[in-house]
């Protein structure tokens, strides 16, 4: 008896590690991103200890913040997307453009950076911004809902990119516009380390087959690309 309970319990401990091992690769698979997409290498995620970056002074002069959003043709009472929103350096700026009877989704995917972004917030008194903790395959973004998306400098660290501009898609209105600025990639006196930094021929090649035409370049920004794409 005590030999046949010794096998018994040897064959359950094989199967019980057998299952854990299933189970670690199924999640390495699930959860690991790759390490490149399309031939371009996928940049890490800014961490929220690098938060004060987001608000250096010499910001306003190298992105003109204001000059960018005047050329998305932004109106009263707008829904818009601040999509890896950080700190809420977009979004508060956002918030003034689309009135009280507009709504800006500030997303992000770091419970940090979210705290942040919240306190910013509460100390301008805003209250048309809501905040969003999205994930990285998912910004957690209302269906059919969006006017204009943008993201400034983060699709380049998107884990998943046809996950989420999937679904970026799918919380567009029929009408409405994704917007992506990123660092001039072919640019070698563009300051920002090369997996930071795309190419006009890598955004388009990456983009335009996930459901979207580009409506308009503009390279009036004087380190970066801005595309305005709309859905095909």
């Amino acid at each position: 008896m005590k030999h046949y309970l010794l096998i018994l319990f040897a064959s359950l401990s094989w199967i019980f590690l057998y299952s854990s091992l299933i189970q670690s690769a199924n999640s390495t698979e699930q959860t690991d991103p790759p390490s490149k997409y399309k031939g371009r290498t996928i940049a890490p995620v800014m961490s929220a200890s690098g938060a004060n970056w987001l608000k250096r002074e010499s910001r306003a002069s190298i992105e003109l913040p204001e000059q960018l959003l005047d050329a998305l043709d932004i109106t009263p009472g707008m829904t818009i997307a601040d999509v890896g929103a950080g700190i809420g350096y977009f979004s508060w700026r956002l918030s003034k453009r689309v009135g009280p009877k507009g709504l800006v989704y500030a997303t992000d995917i770091q419970k940090r950076m979210i705290a942040l972004l919240n306190y910013e917030l509460k100390k301008r008194k805003i209250d048309n911004v809501r905040t969003i903790l999205g994930t990285a395959s998912d910004p957690n973004l209302p269906r059919d809902s969006i006017d204009i998306a943008l993201l400034v400098d983060v699709y380049h660290e998107f884990k998943y990119p046809e996950t989420m501009v999937s679904k970026l898609r799918q919380a567009l209105r029929n009408d409405g516009k994704l917007v992506l600025v990123e660092y001039r990639g072919e640019d070698p006196n563009v300051p920002i380390k090369l997996e930071h930094k795309m190419t006009v021929q890598q955004v388009l090649k990456e983009i335009l087959p996930m459901g979207f035409r580009l409506k308009t370049k503009l390279d009036f920004l004087p380190w970066q690309h801005l595309f305005i794409f709309v859905k095909n």
